[in-house]
């Protein structure tokens, strides 16, 4: 157990909450679905959000909530594995890759709090780089190493890449989301605009 968080399951209502807000948990298989609800329950609980939908995405795009930022890279992320896979050939686990596109954000939860109405790094987490604190929450809630893994790994700083076709796909669809949150953002230069 940690003290930058603790696992906890949530009741019923929690649980169908997270469900409602990322639909595509449900096509997760059964037991992993499970962990990742529970993953999401316990980041949020352990938050200073009172709700998943008022958590946002970045300290660069405050007012985006990172409910839409993650429900967008799942469904970028699903449209480019299936072109990948039709014109390409290109082979992944599909419940990894589902799983990591839902679950690579999950430390932001934790990362960001609101003070006074301004988004700030949350001062009891400040010291971790993001991807660390959630493969951390992951690792602790059972969820297999690839997504850990990858989760971890995922950040555009992140000094490690793997080669996996999950990471590709990923890396893809976050930037993609993050791009579109980064144009709405006043005074923010979205990734393709950087030199």
């Amino acid at each position: 157990m940690s003290s930058l968080y603790t696992l906890q399951a949530g009741d019923i209502e929690q649980r169908r909450g997270v469900l409602r807000a990322m639909p595509r948990l449900a096509g997760l298989g059964a037991p992993l679905r499970e962990l990742a609800v529970t993953a999401w329950v316990s980041a949020w609980l352990a938050s200073t959000h009172d709700s998943l939908e008022e958590m946002p995405y970045s300290l660069q795009a405050p007012d985006y909530s990172l409910l839409d930022h993650t429900n967008e890279v799942a469904d970028a992320g699903i449209l480019l594995a299936d072109y990948a896979r039709a014109r390409w050939g290109a082979n992944f686990d599909r419940d990894v890759l589902l799983a990591s596109l839902l679950l690579h954000d999950i430390d932001k939860a934790l990362l960001y709090t609101r003070i006074n109405g301004a988004v700030v790094s949350d001062p009891a987490r400040a010291g971790l780089p993001h991807g660390v604190l959630g493969a951390m929450l992951l690792k602790e809630a059972g969820l297999p190493d690839s997504v850990v893994t990858l989760v971890g790994t995922h950040t555009t700083t992140s000094p490690v890449k793997t080669g996996d076709a999950e990471a590709w796909i990923l890396h893809y669809a976050d930037l993609f989301a993050c791009d579109h949150a980064f144009r709405l953002a006043p005074g923010t230069t979205p990734f393709f605009q950087r030199t």
